[in-house]
């Protein structure tokens, strides 16, 4: 694995360094878009709804839309007004128990590993949070932002994992959970034999994602079936190359101007101009250096 972030642990006088790594990874298979017929992949382009023209990554900005469909267009210097944190500082705030913390709650999951001097701390951080059977709530500054997170043990390893905020999570409105319907002592007892009957332990490797084992599958097969489509390269260049090369053929035609060269944007008449002026300035040094020749001869 690969450390995404480095930083510390703080708890009351203690500071623990740390690296953070990405705990999961996504599995889920994932599709192109392609034309039917010759497998070519589908490009978008950036198009302003308004005039309908292409739109560079340079003129595009950030836009808060407003309940009333109004759009409110926020620059970088509004950006820099809010609130922004760079620390790379994991504190402390609380030891709680964990049947405190609502699994609804956490978000992300993140591996924490230790300094090699910083071993013994972590150990005992890792080893009272599983005596107590409590989690950290701490604060945790991500990519500028503040955030709140737990930290767990989970293998002998502490992990922390990012939380909603409370208002972020859902409230439930369902109005035929209102009715006053209940479940008769019958029932109940129908339904205790059952979780009874089906109860056991969980054991991870007795569940498997047989859709993406099918793909694979039917995949590999196609494969090796020959059934592939090998599409052309395409004629058309993406934007981000177009701007690119626009931007290399910007500093090409500038050389050449400070060089008095004719450019390939230069109009006809413009690329006369320029060479005449670029002979005039040829001749000029010419006659500059003849003239420095026959001085120093003069003086010899």
């Amino acid at each position: 694995m690969r450390a995404i972030w480095k930083g510390a642990v703080s708890f009351g006088l203690v500071n623990v360094p740390i690296r953070l790594y990405s705990a999961t990874e996504n599995h889920d298979v994932q599709f192109r878009q392609v034309h039917r017929e010759d497998g070519g992949r589908i490009k978008y382009q950036r198009v302003c709804s308004i005039d309908g023209q292409q739109v560079s990554y340079d003129d595009i900005a950030k836009g808060y839309e407003t309940e009333d469909g109004e759009m409110v267009v926020l620059t970088d210097e509004d950006f820099k007004q809010l609130p922004s944190r760079s620390s790379k500082e994991i504190a402390v705030e609380k030891f709680v128990p964990a049947d405190q913390i609502d699994p609804m709650l956490l978000d992300k999951s993140y591996y924490l590993e230790p300094d090699k001097a910083s071993t013994k701390p972590y150990i005992l951080l890792r080893d009272s949070l599983e005596k107590e059977n409590r989690m950290a709530v701490v604060s945790v500054s991500i990519r500028t932002r503040m955030t709140m997170a737990v930290l767990r043990v989970r293998d002998g390893v502490i992990v922390m994992q990012t939380m909603l905020w409370p208002d972020e999570i859902r409230k439930p409105d369902f109005a035929t959970l209102d009715d006053d319907t209940t479940a008769t002592k019958q029932e109940l007892a129908m339904a205790d034999l059952l979780i009874e009957q089906l109860a056991g332990d969980y054991e991870p490797d007795d569940y498997e994602d047989d859709y993406a084992t099918a793909l694979e599958t039917l995949v590999k097969a196609k494969v090796e079936g020959g059934e592939v489509k090998t599409a052309p390269a395409s004629k058309d260049e993406s934007g981000e190359v177009v701007d690119l090369l626009a931007a290399l053929k910007k500093s090409v035609d500038k050389a050449k101007a400070s060089r008095g060269e004719p450019t390939e944007t230069q109009p006809a008449a413009e690329k006369g101009t320029a060479k005449k002026s670029a002979a005039k300035k040829t001749a000029a040094k010419k006659t500059d250096r003849t003239t420095t020749k026959k001085a120093a001869q003069k003086a010899s």
